[in-house]
């Protein structure tokens, strides 16, 4: 128990704390000194992030595409335009004439509706095959698609079935995207799936990769479905629409719906227990359903399908779209265009007539047929049976007197890409030549980096240390400063731990070695002071460069190929490595010194060098203070031990005037 001067009258607490304070000194100077580590510590990686940052600039800078930058020209843009890549050769071309441009296979369909009426993209197909589209006819069952993964190797993929049958073993199948042409017999070769009836399992004549993602579009003979009512229920949405047979039993009791009961609404009499709207597949009971009721529901929808694909650059592909009643003319042609089978489809509502047009412009079948299309949808509603496509064909012109073929008329040719835009005769020259201005602004940009990274390193080993000024570690001198003076402090506090850093110092020196040194070659240029770069004359910006313009310009125009050369020279010894190989060197030896001496953001302490201090100063810190503790608690014990020793006083003394007074 602590008595803090009850009866000597003194201030204890203040005693006790005063005399802490000596001996707290000690402490306050571990907590400063633990706070400059961690500061120094702190600004060491931010010199590194910063080399970080210059080593991915300089790796940028080791390929050969910044220093052959091209341009490409030509005589006449409105026939032909062209573009280059970087490290393109040096050329000249004549494309003396186009006798024929690329262009794509299309087909146009004949009229499709009586005349007076036209199909609604955006209505129901069921609707109005009743009226504008009466050859339309509907197969009876059930569409489906699944999604699903591919597990390892070329194990058989299993469709999950459930004991239905696919109707007329007619499947999609896809697998990221790509079609599979399928089998139901023999071995699949590649590119091909077997669909194996009796197992309903696809087997790839490939392997795929683990997690591919296949997707499969089928129809099967009809669905049943199951439910059991959680509450009292008044409807029940079956998933599917264009209804054209269901069969509900509810609670063991089977009620048919009636096709021909369909009144204007849509809705078909469902066993006199209420009804079904045929379009959206929602069954309406006349009576709630109690809870707990069983139902099962086995139904057929009207759908139909069409294969429709083309010739192309990878090979024949077709795809089998699907459609059910309830989608409109819209969802067809949405799923023909957004298909693999590199057709678009358009309707022109004025001439009432569908197109069909290829993706891709050529002739990628020999003078036949580009597009493929088969189905009863197809040839008798969209119109296009008996109709003629119009074949696509090759861009044909003569280049540097050699006619030839292309399949697009855009086309590349010796890193130059051309594009033809019309025929001709008279002669268009496109030429390629340096682009002396994208690579000085290449060469400016990194000179500048390199002037801003050791501008800022020899920043910090030259700013000022201000040694009075230690970091704040008492809250008691905190609440003496204002916000401001505290943060005005900090700055001066924090100044100058990097001033002289020898690892910087060492660093900063090789960097500019590397930039004034030699490089052996066999090109005109061995120096940056040879090309225009030089150093300031002002020796307080520690080395950075400055930039003849004109000069450098001039020497990318003369010998490109020796100012690649002098910058990423492939050399394996000092004398004939270029600058930005140098340079990479010293940085990246840079950044793994101060990772040794400051670690990274995720190092742990007793990785690097500064955190091991700190890991000492740690543990000085916790046996300080468990001192402090001791000596506190001591002189608490003194203080108190006096204390009662003055209150026995005190009470010998009131007993003796006592006993005198008797």
């Amino acid at each position: 128990m602590r008595v803090s001067g009850l009866v000597s009258g003194m201030d204890i607490d203040k005693m006790v704390n005063d005399l802490m304070k000596v001996n707290r000194m000690p402490l306050d100077k571990l907590k400063q000194k633990k706070q400059i580590l961690e500061w120094q510590r702190d600004d060491f990686r931010s010199i590194n992030t910063l080399m970080l940052g210059f080593r991915k600039r300089l790796t940028d800078l080791q390929f050969s595409s910044n220093y052959q930058a091209r341009t490409v020209s030509t005589s006449d843009e409105a026939k032909v335009t062209a573009t280059v890549a970087s490290g393109a050769a040096k050329a000249s071309y004549s494309i003396e004439s186009v006798s024929q441009l690329a262009k794509a296979a299309y087909r146009i369909g004949n009229k499709i509706t009586p005349d007076g009426e036209k199909i609604d993209l955006t209505q129901n197909l069921w609707s109005q095959s009743q009226t504008v589209l009466p050859d339309l006819t509907w197969n009876q069952g059930v569409v489906e698609t699944k999604y699903l993964k591919a597990p390892d190797g070329n194990t058989p993929i299993d469709l999950e079935l459930n004991g239905a049958s696919i109707s007329n073993n007619e499947l999609n199948v896809k697998v990221n995207g790509k079609v599979y042409e399928v089998v139901t017999s023999g071995v699949p070769e590649k590119g091909q799936v077997l669909y194996d009836v009796g197992a309903g399992t696809l087997s790839f004549g490939e392997s795929l990769p683990k997690g591919s993602s296949v997707r499969v579009d089928y129809a099967i003979a009809e669905k049943t479905i199951s439910h059991t009512a959680s509450a009292e229920q008044s409807n029940w949405r079956l998933g599917k629409g264009a209804i054209s047979e269901l069969t509900v039993t509810i609670d063991g009791t089977a009620y048919t719906m009636d096709p021909a009961s369909v009144d204007d609404a849509g809705f078909a009499d469902l066993g006199g227990i209420g009804k079904v709207h045929v379009l959206s597949g929602e069954i309406q009971f006349n009576d709630p359903l109690a809870e707990g009721s069983e139902l099962t529901a086995t139904f057929k929808q009207n759908y139909s399908s069409f294969t429709i694909g083309s010739h192309q650059a990878t090979g024949k592909v077709e795809e089998r779209i699907f459609f059910a009643g309830n989608e409109s003319m819209n969802g067809v042609i949405k799923k023909v265009n957004e298909s693999s089978a590199g057709v678009t489809m358009f309707y022109d509502s004025f001439k009432d007539q569908m197109t069909l047009t290829r993706k891709e412009t050529g002739d990628f079948n020999n003078g036949g047929d580009g597009i493929i299309l088969s189905g009863q949808f197809l040839t008798d509603v969209l119109k296009f049976s008996g109709t003629t496509e119009s074949r696509g064909q090759n861009a044909v012109f003569t280049v540097n007197g050699l006619t030839t073929e292309r399949q697009s008329n855009t086309f590349s040719m010796n890193g130059v890409t051309f594009t033809l835009k019309q025929t001709f005769t008279d002669p268009v020259s496109v030429a390629v030549s340096n682009d002396t201005n994208t690579v000085v602004e290449t060469i400016k940009s990194f000179v500048n980096e390199y002037n801003e990274l050791i501008g800022k390193i020899n920043d910090k080993l030259t700013e000022e240390r201000y040694r009075k000024y230690t970091p704040l570690t008492d809250d008691e001198e905190r609440d003496k400063l204002t916000e401001k003076q505290q943060e005005k402090w900090e700055e001066m506090a924090r100044s100058g731990l990097l001033k002289s850093d020898p690892t910087l110092t060492a660093a900063l020196s090789q960097m500019r070695l590397d930039m004034y040194s030699s490089v052996e070659t066999n090109g005109t240029f061995k120096q940056l002071t040879a090309i225009g770069i030089t150093t300031t004359f002002n020796y307080r910006d520690g080395g950075k460069l400055e930039i003849n313009e004109a000069k450098l310009k001039e020497a990318v125009e003369k010998d490109p190929e020796a100012v690649e050369n002098l910058f990423r020279g492939p050399g394996t010894s000092d004398s004939d490595k270029g600058i930005v190989n140098k340079l990479y060197d010293t940085v990246d030896q840079t950044i793994k010194r101060i990772q040794t001496k400051a670690g990274r953001a995720t190092s742990m302490n007793k990785q690097f060098a500064i955190g091991k201090e700190l890991i000492e100063v740690d543990k000085n810190i916790d046996r300080f203070e468990k001192r402090l503790k001791m000596v506190e608690d001591r002189l608490w014990r003194q203080f108190s031990a006096m204390e009662r020793s003055i209150l026995q006083s005190n009470n010998q003394a009131m007993y003796l005037m006592q006993q005198f007074g008797m």
